[in-house]
C-alpha cells in the first residue's frame, strides 16, 4: 500500500465555494476506483482550525501502486491539473492502514508530516507509529488511520478522519472531509 496527497493553496480572497462545488461535483466519480482504499477530499479555509492558508489537498490511500498510477494517468487528474496547476505530489510507503467500518461517516481529517531522524531505529518506529493507528481507530475515536515513511526525505505521515475534529497541535494541520470515494461493496 502507498499513500499519496498533493495540494493547492489557494489565494486568501479564494472563493472556496469553487472548491465545495467541485468536490461535490467531482467526488462520486472516484467511488470504486480500482485498488483505492479510499480518497479524502480535503479543504481548509484560511483561519479555520487554525489553518494559515486556503487549501485544497485531497489524500489517498492506495491498496496497489498501479492504482495511484492509472489515476495520474488518468483524464481526472489531467483535468485537476489544467484547472489548477501542475502540484508535487507526496507519497509515502504505508507501514499501518486501520480502517473503521464506520469510515463513512467521517467529516474531518488531520495530518502530520514529521521528520525522521538520521539513523533512527526505523523498525522501532514502525511499531510505534503502528501501534498508535490502531489504538487511534480502537480506542481513539478515529476512524481511519494511515501511518506511513517516505526514505527520500525522510518524513513520516500520520493521517487521520475523525466524525468529530479532536483538539489539534500547532503541527498539525486539519481539513473538512467534503465527499469520502471508497471501494465499491
Amino acid at each position: 500500500m502507498i499513500t499519496m496527497q498533493y495540494g493547492f493553496t489557494l489565494p486568501a480572497d479564494y472563493d472556496m465555494s469553487i472548491i465545495d462545488r467541485r468536490i461535490r461535483d467531482k467526488g462520486p466519480l472516484l467511488d470504486g476506483f480500482p485498488n483505492l482504499g479510499f480518497k479524502a477530499y480535503l479543504s481548509a479555509r484560511k483561519g479555520e482550525f487554525g489553518s494559515r492558508d486556503n487549501l485544497y489537498a485531497p489524500f489517498y490511500l492506495w491498496l496497489k501502486p498501479e492504482g495511484a498510477s492509472d489515476f495520474l494517468c488518468g483524464p481526472g487528474f489531467e483535468a485537476l491539473t489544467g484547472a489548477f496547476g501542475w502540484p508535487q505530489v507526496r507519497t509515502w510507503i504505508v507501514w499501518q492502514a486501520e480502517i473503521s467500518t464506520k469510515i463513512a461517516a467521517a467529516r474531518f481529517a488531520t495530518r502530520e508530516i514529521l521528520p525522521t531522524q538520521p539513523y533512527a531505529p526505523l523498525a522501532d518506529i514502525r511499531g510505534v507509529e503502528g501501534a498508535e493507528a490502531k489504538a487511534d481507530v480502537a480506542t481513539g475515536g478515529a476512524l481511519a488511520s494511515v501511518s506511513g515513511f517516505e526514505p527520500t526525505s525522510w518524513t513520516r505521515v500520520r493521517f487521520r478522519l475523525w466524525r468529530e475534529l479532536p483538539e489539534i497541535g500547532e503541527q498539525t494541520q486539519a481539513y473538512r472531509v467534503g465527499h469520502l470515494s471508497l471501494p465499491r461493496p
